[in-house]
C-alpha cells in the first residue's frame, strides 16, 4: 500500500505543481490586516481573549453555582479576584463584607472563600470538626510546620491539646510571672531612652512594642535557655514569617526568591531551629538533680521525665506506682521547637497589637489610666515596685475589667480561616462546598449592640456594673470549640501585669494625629499610624 501511493505521487508530479501557489483573497485580506496591528493591539487582544475565556470556563460557572443565594459579587473579577485588595486589606471593606450579610462569599485565584460574620454560624464552623478543619492560610502548613498539632483533627488533636493544657495551670503560670518581671523592667527601661534619644518628641513605638512580646513568649516558652542576640533576631524577622501568611498568595511564590512566602519560609526555618538548640538545652538542664521549672518547655519536658520513669516502673513488674496527672509520651526537639513556634504564631502579632491599642487608648483617657494606676498601687500596699504574682493579678478587678474591654474593642483576632474537609450545611438554606474556605469572624460578635451597648465606645465598666459578662456566645476573642486559644487564661493575666507594672512605672503621652483612630490591618488590627508616644519615668 505504502509502495502504491509513492508511485502514485510520483506518477502525476504535474498534479502537485497545478496546486494553487497562493491563498484565498479571504486569506489574504486577513494576513494584511493583523499585519498592520500595533504590538499594543496583540496585547490588548491577547488580555481581552483570555479574560472572555476566564469569565466563560468551568472556574467561573461553578463560583455562580457555589455562590448560591448568598452576598457576593456576581462575577468574580477576571483571573485572580480581589488579590489586590487581599495584598492590601482596608478594614473599611472588611467592615462592608460583614454588614452585606450573614454569610458572603468572594473568590480568588479560582479559590472560593466563604464568609461568616453571623455569631451563631461562627460558632457551628468553629464546632465542626468533622466538616471544618482550620487552614489559616493555604501556606500555612509551609510556614507551621506539615506535622503542627493545630493541623490535627479528631482523637490526635485532642491527645496532643490534653498534653499541652497543663502548661497553662495557675502553677504553671506562676512559675512564669518572674521571668516578666525581669523583661517588663528592661524593656521599660529601653522605652524611656529611647524617648530620650528621641529628644523628648514622639516616636513610633510599634517596633518596641513587637519586640517586648516577642522577649515576654520566648521567655515564657524557653527562659534562659535563648539568649537574647536570639530574641531581637526573632523579634525584628518574625514580620516576615507573618506577611507570608497572606489569605491568598500568588501559586509557587515559596519558590521564587525574595518573595513574601520566599522570606517568610526562611524565617521560620531559622527560628524553628533556634527553638529546637533551646529544647535540647533544656531536656540537658531538666535532667539534674533538683532541677525546677521555670519556662513552659521545662513543665513539658518535666512531664516527658516523669511519663517515662512511670512507664519504666509499670514494665518493671511495678504496680503501685502513681500515674503521672500527665501521662504523655516523648517529643523530640524538633516536635518541641514546633509546637512552641505555633505558640509565638498565635501570640506574637495579636499580643502586639494589643499592646499598642492599650498604650495608646489608655494615653487617650486619663481617668481610666488613673483609676488603673490607683488599683495597682493599692495591690502593692504602696510600693510600686514590688513586684506582682499570680494572687495580685486575679486581684485586680479594674485592670482585668481594661483588658478585657481592650480585647473586645480592638480584638487581636478578627476571624479564623478554616477549610471545609466535606460539604457543610453551615444554615438550612446553604451548604458550603467541599475544598472551600470558610472564614468564622469574630469581630462581628464582639462589636454586636445587642450585647454590647454602644460597641465602638471603650467602656471598662460594662464588665463590673453592666451584663458584659453574661455575653459568653459574643466573646469569640479567643475563639471557640476543640481548637479555642490554650492560653485564654494566660493572656489577660500577662496584659493586666504588664499595663499595671506600666502605669507604676512609666509616664507615656501619645502624639494624636487625624489617623490614629483609622484602622490598618496586618494580620490584626493595628493603628494606621505606628502609636507615636513619648515615655519617661513616672
Amino acid at each position: 500500500m505504502a509502495s502504491e501511493m509513492a508511485n502514485t505521487s510520483d506518477s502525476h508530479p504535474e498534479s502537485l505543481q497545478r496546486w494553487p501557489a497562493s491563498t484565498s483573497p479571504a486569506a489574504g485580506h486577513l494576513s494584511s490586516f493583523f499585519e498592520s496591528w500595533s504590538a499594543w493591539q496583540y496585547a490588548v487582544t491577547f488580555l481581552l481573549g483570555v479574560i472572555v475565556y476566564d469569565q466563560a470556563d468551568a472556574a467561573t460557572v461553578m463560583y455562580i453555582w457555589r455562590k448560591g443565594s448568598i452576598a457576593g459579587p456576581p462575577f468574580k473579577i477576571p483571573l485572580m479576584g480581589p488579590f489586590i485588595q487581599a495584598l492590601h486589606p482596608r478594614f473599611e471593606a472588611y467592615l462592608e463584607q460583614w454588614a452585606s450579610g450573614p454569610l458572603s462569599c468572594v473568590s480568588v485565584f479560582h479559590k472560593f472563600v466563604v464568609l461568616a460574620s453571623d455569631r451563631d454560624i461562627a460558632h457551628k464552623v468553629f464546632k465542626s470538626p468533622s466538616y471544618a478543619e482550620p487552614c489559616i492560610v493555604p501556606v500555612a502548613k509551609d510556614i507551621l510546620g506539615h506535622k503542627a498539632w493545630v493541623f490535627l483533627q479528631g482523637k490526635a488533636h485532642a491527645e496532643y491539646r490534653r498534653g499541652l493544657t497543663p502548661l497553662f495551670t495557675n502553677k504553671a503560670i506562676a512559675s512564669y510571672l518572674p521571668a516578666h518581671e525581669r523583661v517588663l523592667s528592661d524593656y521599660f527601661d529601653k522605652f524611656v531612652a529611647a524617648s530620650q534619644a528621641n529628644g523628648g518628641r514622639p516616636r513610633a513605638f510599634m517596633t518596641l512594642f513587637r519586640e517586648i512580646n516577642c522577649a515576654l513568649s520566648c521567655r515564657t516558652f524557653f527562659g534562659d535557655y535563648i539568649s537574647q542576640d536570639a530574641v531581637k533576631k526573632i523579634a525584628d524577622d518574625y514580620y516576615l514569617a507573618t506577611e507570608a501568611l497572606e489569605l491568598v498568595n500568588i501559586p509557587f511564590s515559596m519558590y521564587i526568591p525574595f518573595t513574601k512566602v520566599w522570606k517568610g519560609k526562611r524565617t521560620a526555618d531559622a527560628v524553628h531551629r533556634e527553638f529546637a538548640k533551646c529544647a535540647a538545652a533544656c531536656k540537658a538542664n531538666m535532667a539534674k538533680e533538683g532541677a525546677t521549672p521555670t519556662c513552659t518547655v521545662d513543665h513539658w519536658v518535666l512531664h516527658m521525665m516523669e511519663s517515662e520513669r512511670y512507664r519504666q516502673r509499670v514494665a518493671a513488674g511495678e504496680t503501685d506506682v502513681e500515674k503521672p496527672k500527665n501521662l504523655i509520651r516523648e517529643f523530640t526537639n524538633e516536635e518541641i521547637s514546633e509546637t512552641l513556634f505555633t505558640f509565638l504564631f498565635a501570640s506574637q502579632d495579636a499580643s502586639s497589637s494589643a499592646t499598642t491599642w492599650l498604650f495608646q487608648i489608655l494615653a487617650q483617657r486619663p481617668d481610666v489610666l488613673g483609676r488603673l494606676r490607683e488599683e495597682n498601687l493599692a495591690a502593692r500596699d504602696g510600693d510600686r515596685f514590688k513586684p506582682f504574682d499570680l494572687a495580685m493579678l486575679e486581684s485586680l478587678t479594674y485592670t482585668k475589667a481594661v483588658v478585657k474591654e481592650l480585647l473586645r474593642h480592638r480584638p487581636p483576632v478578627i476571624f479564623v480561616p478554616y477549610l471545609a474537609t466535606k460539604n457543610f450545611p453551615v444554615t438550612p438554606d446553604y451548604t458550603v462546598p467541599k475544598g472551600s474556605m470558610i472564614i468564622p469572624s469574630c469581630y462581628p460578635a464582639l462589636h454586636d449592640p445587642e450585647a454590647y451597648p454602644q460597641p465602638d465606645v471603650f467602656d471598662p465598666e460594662r464588665w463590673i456594673t453592666g451584663d458584659a459578662e453574661s455575653k459568653t456566645k459574643n466573646w469569640l476573642v479567643f475563639g471557640a470549640g476543640p481548637h479555642d486559644c490554650l492560653a485564654k487564661r494566660y493572656v489577660p493575666l500577662q496584659m493586666a501585669g504588664m499595663i499595671g507594672k506600666a502605669a507604676l512605672e512609666l509616664d507615656w503621652e501619645h502624639h494624636a494625629t487625624d489617623k490614629s483612630e483609622e484602622i490598618r490591618v496586618f494580620a490584626t488590627l493595628f493603628p494606621m499610624v505606628s502609636c507615636l508616644l513619648k515615655s519617661k519615668v513616672f
